[in-house]
């Protein structure tokens, strides 16, 4: 079997969640078949200028073609457009206007996509909202599944994003969440291929809170977010959250931040970032950390709160994100608030309470070891390559 996956930026460092989904899904769908990814020379999602060199490479087993982006993106432009094609309502050619400025635009990557048409058996296209599935799953859509990512965005309810939710062979949605509101935004409720499945976690060996702690030098309890240090995951509103906490609570536990700022973060000593670090400090800080945070409105499947259920760390989320919400309940590895009343409250009762952290932490990790292994994974993504070959 020869799969071709295709997503807008691939590279162990890019460290996003769509496209850490994609990295995982290339390397264990190799048990599978044939994996070729087909991505950009891009780095930087907010410009997508060309970084890594294009051409082919191994990573892991996995064949990488990329191809250059033909043109940058201005964020602070492009995030003002956006805030004008936000409603369904918006001329169909403005909307074409705003995909061609989301890109990643490379007319060597579509053609690519083209020209490998007879020599794939099936295109697993990652995330749905970028110009690389938008221009390019209909060039294959017979041969194609789509793992859409899709959260409730404005852009979700676009008429011109419509089409590509009925092309694809079958999707593979991350939750039961995510299904039901693409069924109902796009309507596409009808197909009777696609599937639930999610992804697996990739975890380390060992997991050594010790070894953060001496790292960098962090004693005594503290909180965690790990993710795009950005707007678009809410931070601001959680590091306003926190220091008001502070305010009243001054001997309460520092943050930590691991990921790439970019924002200006406040300077707090209790604000502890951490940059860009390995994967395997990041599991390290997961396994050390009292509890952690995460404020984003908008996910389809979070695998950083995956990755701390494995390693027994209860979370505390945004309950305004209905998948984070559903996470929460199904699980009952964590708690979830709605305004900085109930994030206050939860957070006292969280670290008055070691008994329920320990309780919720262990409660979390049974729950992702039994929905989101990777034997189940790759069961799934199997019956709909079959599907897709058999057309």
């Amino acid at each position: 079997m020869r799969i071709a996956l295709v997503v807008q930026r691939y590279g162990e460092e890019v460290g996003a969640g769509a496209e850490q989904h994609a990295v995982w899904l290339a390397e264990h769908l190799l048990a599978l078949g044939e994996v070729s990814v087909f991505t950009t020379c891009a780095l930087d999602y907010r410009t997508w200028a060309n970084h890594y060199p294009a051409g082919e490479t191994v990573l892991n087993g996995v064949t990488v073609r990329r191809f250059p982006v033909d043109r940058l993106r201005h964020w602070s432009r492009f995030k003002e457009l956006s805030r004008t094609v936000a409603s369904p309502s918006t001329p169909l050619l403005q909307q074409l206007a705003w995909m061609t400025k989301q890109g990643p635009i490379s007319s060597e990557l579509f053609a690519a996509i083209e020209a490998a048409h007879a020599y794939h058996d099936a295109f697993i296209f990652v995330t749905y909202v970028y110009a690389h599935t938008y221009f390019g799953l209909p060039l294959v859509s017979d041969k194609a599944i789509l793992v859409p990512t899709a959260h409730d965005e404005p852009y979700l309810y676009l008429p011109l994003l419509r089409h590509l939710f009925h092309l694809p062979r079958a999707i593979m949605y991350n939750t039961v969440t995510e299904k039901r509101l693409v069924n109902a935004a796009t309507r596409n409720g009808y197909r009777s291929d696609d599937a639930v499945v999610g992804i697996g976690v990739n975890v380390p060996e060992t997991a050594s809170a010790e070894r953060f702690r001496e790292k960098y030098g962090i004693q005594g309890d503290f909180l965690l977010y790990v993710g795009r240090v950005d707007e678009a995951k809410n931070v601001p509103a959680l590091l306003d959250d926190y220091l008001r906490y502070r305010e009243t609570r001054q001997d309460s536990p520092p943050l930590v931040l691991i990921g790439k700022p970019h924002f200006s973060l406040p300077d707090h000593p209790a604000i502890i970032p951490l940059g860009f670090v390995s994967e395997q400090d990041k599991f390290d800080a997961l396994r050390a950390a009292t509890l952690f945070l995460m404020p984003s409105r908008y996910e389809s499947l979070s695998i950083v709160v995956l990755e701390a259920w494995l390693m027994e760390c209860p979370v505390l989320v945004n309950g305004q994100c209905e998948v984070l919400k559903q996470q929460c309940r199904a699980s009952h590895g964590g708690l979830y608030y709605s305004g900085y009343e109930e994030f206050r409250a939860l957070l006292d009762l969280l670290l008055e309470r070691k008994d329920l952290r320990v309780v919720l932490g262990k409660q979390g990790r049974a729950f992702a070891e039994q929905t989101y292994s990777w034997d189940v994974i790759l069961a799934k993504y199997r019956r709909a390559l079959s599907h897709v070959i058999a057309r």
